[in-house]
């Protein structure tokens, strides 16, 4: 009978053994799940306040305009924000062009590329302008210069010539203060 007391002692050491490890699991998750928990409630707060921030906005609010760096002093130029929906959520990188903006109210990266583009002698590729704007020739890092033309093209700063050929916007006068 020895034999079957040793089996029953070895299934017993392996359970045990599988136990504590479900144990340490269990308090892993658990511990996952409180940082979780956590982050819910920061969110919670944040869009109860931006719900009371955008109910106490009224219509009326003026829209905001800037005073452009390169304009002459007292001239105004249209905010990049002007006229968007207050009820809105979420933040508007890219403002659609609109006459008087410069390429000054872009994110960086954005204007970065506006400048590459109208610096260029024709149309070029996301492929060509990622390293002239300081990034590793990486297929991910062309892909998400190719979404950033892209959507400069659909808020009016760029134009499309052929599919993957991007040019300076034609509509409009001044691109960037390296092209004036």
């Amino acid at each position: 009978m020895g034999s079957l007391f040793e089996e029953l002692e070895a299934r017993e050491a392996a359970t045990r053994a599988r136990v504590e490890e479900l144990e340490a699991e269990l308090a892993a998750m658990s511990s996952k799940l409180e940082l979780a928990r956590e982050g819910l409630g920061r969110l919670r707060i944040a869009r109860e306040t931006v719900a009371e921030v955008l109910a106490e906005m009224t219509p009326e609010m003026p829209a905001a305009t800037v005073d452009a760096r390169d304009s002459p002093p007292g001239e105004r130029v249209v905010s990049a924000y002007a006229g968007a929906e207050r009820q809105v959520i979420g933040v508007l990188t890219v403002p659609k062009w609109q006459p008087g903006m410069g390429a000054d109210v872009l994110p960086g990266v954005y204007r970065d590329i506006v400048e590459v583009v109208a610096d260029a002698p024709g149309p070029v590729r996301a492929k060509q302008i990622v390293p002239r704007i300081g990034l590793a020739a990486e297929v991910g890092k062309i892909e998400g210069t190719r979404s950033k033309l892209k959507r400069l093209v659909e808020r009016g700063w760029l134009d499309e010539d052929a599919p993957g050929l991007f040019t300076p916007a034609r509509r409009r006068t001044a691109v960037t203060p390296n092209s004036l």
